[in-house]
């Protein structure tokens, strides 16, 4: 790991997936998180303040991006939900079948390298009925834009810790077999190639 990825990075990443706009997403979306609680890339733990403490009894956090972690425990060490952290990817998930009771993830999938290997994995120890929560930036809409996220994705992903511009983030999600009870997609302020976001809840189909 290069300086730039191990210094860096986490604190870019930290800011720009801190401003304000992305910060009120994650406020409406992880308070419904309950039970045993599977945080699929907690990166520096941005969503910790949010979660509930008279619903999550337990936060599990993953990320293979260790560098991250110690913002996302000085984070997890004000709030009093238990949380451990675990520096693997979603592919790797070490839980047995149905383990979870609420999955969240935002602002992960663009930089998965197999993302469907990692839905996989979250689908297998998500509990029946259990709800996946997400929000994440992905393909727009719009054709015009989409030729942009198409150009800028080899250009971004070196400097952004992997992450595509373009990744059609419903499609993934039906192809590793969820469905999506709830969805919406909508640009954010900011560049459009950057700022379409779909937020959502998945269940096991």
């Amino acid at each position: 790991m290069n300086p730039y990825e191990r210094f860096v990075l986490p604190r870019l990443i930290d800011v720009a997936c801190g401003m304000g706009d992305v910060m009120a997403r994650r406020a409406e979306l992880v308070p419904r998180a309950q039970g045993e609680v599977l945080e699929v890339g907690i990166g520096t733990g941005l969503n910790l303040r949010y979660y509930d403490a008279s619903k999550v009894r337990r936060i599990v956090g993953v990320d293979p991006a260790a560098q991250m972690q110690h913002l996302a425990r000085k984070r997890a060490a004000q709030i009093s939900i238990p949380v451990d952290m675990v520096a693997v990817g979603a592919d790797g998930i070490d839980a047995a079948d149905d383990s979870f009771d609420c999955i969240v993830m935002t602002f992960t999938l663009c930089s998965i390298v197999e993302p469907i290997a990692a839905l996989t994995e979250m689908r297998r120890v998500l509990k029946p009925g259990a709800e996946l929560l997400f929000c994440e930036h992905g393909l727009a809409a719009d054709s015009a834009v989409q030729r942009w996220q198409h150009r800028l994705t080899p250009w971004w992903k070196p400097i952004a810790g992997g992450c595509h511009l373009n990744r059609n983030i419903p499609e993934l999600l039906t192809q590793a077999g969820f469905v999506l009870p709830e969805l919406s997609a909508e640009y954010i302020p900011g560049p459009r190639p950057m700022t379409y976001l779909y937020q959502g809840v998945a269940v096991k189909d």
